[in-house]
């Protein structure tokens, strides 16, 4: 079968082009998984909204990386472990957290650590939390609002893992540095 188009603010389809240069604002170029979103005007469109919400809601950067990290992970997407490693780090992610989620493993920190495991146990239980799940979050310090706001996330870094999966786009120079294998 032949691969997806990586497409770019000239090649794009018309419908796509305004979000495409949306993500340009934002990161200061389009990753190569943004021009293959670009593919389907919905998903690219969709994606800029949730993205939005994301990153202006409650938590931290190092707290938002931590979940789009793990997500990655769970979700075995080489792409978005790379990005999401490179973007963990520049926003002061302890590196030890980022190795161990990198692996597989929550990270030691007690707050850190509770988000990492909420975050895959949405998507190993397919958003079915019991009890016990629900309250160690919540004994980590964290409140129901903010449990609900992780669904966010999840649902942006779904379909960022899961375009990335179906794609398959090359990695970029820059995140090569952190390329991974599960």
């Amino acid at each position: 079968m032949e691969g997806f188009p990586i497409y770019t603010l000239d090649s794009a389809p018309e419908a796509s082009k305004s979000a495409l240069r949306e993500v340009q604002t934002r990161f200061g170029m389009i990753p190569n998984l943004a021009g293959a979103m670009a593919t389907s005007p919905v998903l690219i469109q969709s994606f800029i909204g949730v993205f939005d919400q994301v990153h202006n809601g409650s938590f931290t950067e190092p707290q938002i990386q931590t979940v789009l990290l793990t997500d990655a992970v769970t979700n075995d997407c080489t792409w978005a472990v790379a990005l999401h490693t490179a973007l963990a780090l520049q926003a002061g992610l302890d590196p030890a957290y980022v190795a161990a989620m990198r692996a597989g493993r929550l990270p030691s920190d007690g707050k850190i650590g509770a988000l990492s495991k909420l975050a895959r146990t949405l998507i190993e239980k397919r958003g079915r939390l019991d009890d016990q799940d629900i309250e160690h979050f919540l004994a980590a310090g964290f409140s129901k609002d903010l449990l609900l706001e992780v669904i966010t996330i999840v649902a942006a870094s779904t379909i960022t893992n899961y375009t990335g999966n179906v794609t398959n786009p090359p990695l970029e120079a820059m995140l090569q540095a952190h390329a991974w294998t599960s």
